[in-house]
């Protein structure tokens, strides 16, 4: 007899995705119920939910009630580090319920995490580099699958229209303050003054990404840059925010990079506007010296910047694994779950410019052959196809009907 579960859905990606599978779970006999936080979660859920109002503060007690009246089994969240979804995970887990968290892939791009309990510096994966060896002895081959289609806009679009709703039904959600690191007037801000700039932009790009081309193969790091108000960086690392990072690689680089060497800072897609990286990364590195070897991209194919690269520095960004998939070297700043030995280096940044570490290709074979395995579902959030495959994936998983070879062989 297949058991019928219970799900409560905290807050998912922005757009219909989690509306979506809560449907498919229902219409396999289980009970979905769901809590909004804000205006922006009121709108892309569109159905039945509970509407929280109080505060961070009252949150706890009221989250116990919920599960307790309601017999949850299990808690669905996107990120585990927003103060709302931590304390739950805290109340589910003193109450024996699972906790099942999504992020953006482990592996890029044509994947979701889907993991048990919670996702990169939470994660209860090894890190243990023998350990990916040993349990991927009884996993298939890793197979190219074929990529999945996706259209960024979509993302884009989602995010506008969820701060969006969220500022303009703030008066329902008295009590909801966001994790965000800005206001969402200025957010919103930013956004329209980026979208009356198009056509500057697109020639600024245009320009900066023909200074890239003239630069060469072998010639340049690559560093990322993560969102400010990515819990990620801000629980899983020593930084305040992105820019003391940044200042931090600009600094080593100066100090240790090759003389012919050219860091390139890539701005994330999901970036507002709000902070003028171009301004003061110009200003850092003309600061230390090197304005002329560290090059500012707002735009381009993350992949296409990473291959030929001396090397990779992030803090823990999903760019890392891309990275290593492609063979190039990786610093890691913070702490993400692909921080393992033989895969990153595991030396100071300053000796990375000189030496940069080779990841080992058999240990990345292995680690990705579990992470598909445990944690990865294939799809993305980018085309309606692409969520389809995810929801197939997760409803197997959430459901118990998909249970990862190396859980089976660990109760064994």
């Amino acid at each position: 007899m297949v058991e019928r579960q219970v799900f409560g859905f905290l807050q998912g990606p922005h757009g219909d995705f989690f509306r979506r599978l809560a449907a498919r779970l229902r219409a396999e006999g289980h009970t979905v119920h769901r809590i909004n936080l804000n205006g922006g979660d009121r709108h892309d859920w569109q159905d039945a939910a509970t509407d929280y109002t109080g505060t961070l503060v009252e949150w706890p007690e009221f989250f116990g009630r919920f599960v307790n009246q309601r017999a949850i089994t299990d808690i669905v969240l996107y990120g585990d580090c927003r103060p709302h979804h931590r304390s739950a995970h805290i109340v589910a887990s003193m109450r024996g319920i699972r906790v099942w968290v999504y992020e953006e892939g482990y592996i890029r791009p044509d994947f979701m995490t889907l993991e048990l309990e919670g996702v990169n510096g939470h994660s209860m994966l090894s890190t243990d580099p023998d350990w990916y060896r040993a349990q991927a002895q009884d996993l298939p081959l890793s197979t190219k699958q074929p990529p999945v289609p996706s259209d960024f806009s979509k993302r884009v679009h989602t995010t506008i229209v969820y701060y969006l709703k969220s500022h303009l039904n703030g008066w329902r959600f008295p009590g909801y303050r966001t994790h965000r690191t800005e206001p969402a007037y200025a957010e919103a801000w930013a956004y329209l003054r980026e979208y009356l700039d198009r056509p500057r932009r697109a020639r600024r790009i245009a320009e900066q990404l023909k200074r890239f081309a003239a630069i060469g193969s072998g010639r340049h790091f690559v560093l990322p840059l993560q969102l400010n108000s990515d819990y990620q960086l801000r629980v899983h690392s020593h930084y305040p925010g992105m820019s003391s990072a940044a200042f931090a690689t600009i600094e080593s680089f100066a100090r240790a990079g090759p003389a012919d060497s050219i860091l390139v800072i890539k701005r994330h897609p999901l970036d507002t506007g709000v902070i003028d990286w171009r301004r003061i990364l110009r200003g850092q590195a003309e600061a230390n010296g090197v304005g002329d070897r560290v090059l500012y991209l707002e735009g381009g194919d993350i992949a296409q910047i990473i291959e030929g690269a001396l090397g990779v520095v992030t803090i823990n960004s999903t760019v890392g694994t891309l990275s290593l998939g492609a063979g190039v070297p990786t610093y890691v700043l913070g702490r993400a779950l692909y921080g393992i030995e033989g895969l990153v280096h595991s030396g100071s940044l300053d000796s990375f410019w000189q030496a940069p570490t080779i990841p080992d290709p058999v240990l990345w074979d292995a680690f990705t052959r579990v992470l598909r395995d445990r944690c990865l579902v294939a799809g993305g959030l980018s085309s309606d196809q692409g969520v389809e495959m995810v929801i197939e994936g997760s409803v197997a998983r959430l459901t118990g009907a998909n249970i990862p070879i190396t859980l089976k062989a660990a109760a064994e």
